[in-house]
């Protein structure tokens, strides 16, 4: 599962749609509708608000705008309706920068147009606000990357 960071307009195809599915898991996950993945690390930043659920739901609506964009169909009616809940959720620039680093990664076996589209330019998912520090205690780190 990967809940990414990053602006959903970074994302080719592919990962936008692995990342709705994916979002979606995590959504009953959270709505307890099922029974795996509840402690999955990709979680934690949302079980770690007031409104888990809400927070991880009104967070997938911007992929729904980015599907929207792309003239998708992604079936919003499956997510909560939106609800201010005035809670901004950090990530630290670390993350950001290894979820940039790892996302280049895919998009150079998968797409390199995208890759070449995307250049060194990022962009924080509409939901979180940046702050100092490495990367996350609940990441797990696969690519060899040093990132500040």
């Amino acid at each position: 599962m990967r809940l990414w960071s990053l602006h959903p307009q970074h994302l080719d195809t592919k990962g936008l749609v692995a990342w709705w599915r994916e979002g979606l898991l995590a959504l009953n996950v959270l709505l307890n509708k099922t029974q795996g993945y509840r402690h999955h690390p990709q979680l934690l930043r949302f079980q770690n608000t007031s409104q888990p659920a809400q927070n991880l739901s009104n967070y997938l609506h911007f992929l729904v705008d980015e599907a929207e964009k792309r003239h998708y169909k992604f079936q919003r009616i499956k997510l909560l309706s939106w609800q201010d809940t005035s809670e901004g959720i950090s990530i630290s620039k670390g993350q950001l920068e290894y979820e940039f680093l790892w996302l280049k990664q895919k998009l150079s076996k998968r797409a390199a147009a995208e890759l070449y589209r995307l250049q060194n330019q990022v962009s924080i998912h509409p939901y979180f606000q940046v702050i100092e520090g490495e990367i996350a205690l609940w990441e797990k780190v696969i690519l060899n990357a040093k990132v500040s």
